[in-house]
């Protein structure tokens, strides 16, 4: 095992996705007049997973689920909105939320510290990534950070990697690592671009896929025991 090159995901596996969608849905929907705030959460919440997942398997593109998801949450509940206007309104609440995981930004030091290159393998909404982590402590470890939206495709596509691999100085498929904790978007992407993986499963969730990664840790210290000499 010789890697050069880490590619990690980033909500649910340094940011934390949970709790900035819940800061900012919060913030979202008060301005919006909504009293039942938890009500519209509950619902919001599970559909948006299922729009993402449908964009995973292309079923869907990214602008339809940015432009419909909102207006599609307030016509659940009999309200007519605009969903590309309130698309804007909640990108400038979740660009704000920059929180990480504990003990993010110790691994990330200790991979640094390790001589890694580290990138950013996202998908997401460009100025959503971006402004996140630009509030977060784990900006400076990353060298680069690619995000879907601006890439033109999208984990699990082995495009994505392929553009990534256009972008950095020297790469090497074969020194290369993706670290994700999703197996349907991180693994899976691996697998179609012939990296090595590393599923990052803190649940202890069973593996029910078809999609198999080369190592799976529970802890970032169980990545750093794997990575770091």
């Amino acid at each position: 095992m010789s890697y050069k090159f880490l590619l990690f995901d980033l909500d649910h596996t340094l940011l934390d996705f949970d709790t900035a969608e819940d800061i900012a849905l919060t913030q979202f929907l008060k301005e919006q007049g909504v009293t039942e705030i938890q009500t519209y959460k509950d619902y919001y919440i599970p559909m948006n997973k299922g729009l993402w997942r449908e964009l995973e398997q292309g079923k869907i593109t990214k602008p339809e689920l940015v432009n419909t998801r909102f207006s599609r949450l307030f016509a659940h509940f009999g309200i007519v909105k605009d969903g590309a206007e309130l698309a804007l309104l909640y990108q400038q609440h979740i660009a704000q939320q920059g929180q990480t995981y504990a003990g993010a930004s110790e691994l990330l030091d200790s991979l640094t510290a390790a001589d890694y290159e580290i990138y950013g393998a996202t998908n997401g909404i460009t100025a959503i990534q971006s402004g996140r982590m630009a509030h977060s402590d784990i900006s400076p470890y990353f060298n680069h950070i690619f995000i879907s939206e601006k890439m033109g495709t999208q984990k699990p596509e082995a495009l994505f990697y392929e553009k990534i691999a256009e972008q950095i100085p020297d790469f090497d498929l074969s020194q290369t690592l993706m670290i994700g904790d999703s197996l349907t978007a991180d693994i899976a992407g691996a697998n179609n671009a012939g990296l090595d993986s590393l599923w990052y499963n803190p649940k202890q969730l069973e593996n029910e896929s078809l999609f198999q990664p080369t190592y799976t840790a529970y802890s970032y210290d169980d990545i750093i025991r794997l990575l770091v000499p």
